[in-house]
């Protein structure tokens, strides 16, 4: 379970970059950071890569069903989260290539998690579970306008990031392991093949010496 590891800085460093661009304030330790108003736009790269304040109140790359499905949205991540920890703990005997893809998985799930139960509170704008994801990764790849909407802008986060790039290596995982299975299979064929070859010529052999006899 030491990719759990892996999951925690995933954890870490998507809380880390988020709490810079909302900012936040601890009165009694004197901290206070200044972070991005919402919709306040840091041009990267021309046309192509901004840092974007938003919340997100749906799901990942700034995907939102609407205020009614909230509580379902968080709901599921929770389960889904608590899954995928039983899953490592399942296959923790199997090779990095299986729990590598799924502990970046877990730890992009807990990120985005932490933001939809606690930031309500600790932001003091709704109770828990009403939290809203930051997203602030603005990347325009393809801006095409359909239904009055433009389709192809999209705004995430670091733990965003995490989980589709554990569903990638995951992917790749199982394919690999499909293709290691099916190389297998074929010398185990042509075993199979010239064990059978080598029964009939036995076979035959035993006929001809009773021919022989008689």
């Amino acid at each position: 379970m030491k990719v759990l590891y892996l999951s925690f800085i995933v954890v870490l460093i998507d809380q880390i970059s988020k709490l810079c661009v909302k900012g936040f304030s601890i009165p009694f330790l004197g901290i206070k950071l200044e972070g991005m108003y919402p919709g306040e736009k840091i041009q990267v790269i021309k046309n192509i890569f901004n840092i974007t304040f938003i919340e997100n109140p749906g799901i990942a790359f700034g995907i939102d069903f609407g205020a009614e499905y909230k509580i379902l949205i968080t709901t599921f991540t929770i389960a889904a989260s608590l899954a995928l920890l039983l899953y490592l703990y399942k296959i923790r005997n199997k090779n990095l290539g299986q729990r590598i893809p799924a502990a970046f998985i877990l730890g992009g799930a807990f990120g985005n998690l932490i933001d939809r139960v606690f930031y309500g509170i600790f932001y003091g704008y709704g109770p828990m579970l009403h939290g809203r994801v930051v997203d602030f990764f603005d990347i325009s790849i393809l801006n095409l306008f359909i239904f009055n909407k433009t389709i192809g802008n999209y705004i995430f986060n670091i733990a965003d990031v995490a989980v589709t790039a554990g569903v990638v290596l995951l992917l790749f995982a199982f394919n690999k392991k499909k293709d290691v299975n099916q190389e297998e299979e074929i010398p185990n064929a042509h075993l199979e093949s010239g064990t059978n070859r080598q029964v009939g010529t036995s076979l035959g052999e035993g006929n001809y010496l009773a021919e022989d006899k008689e």
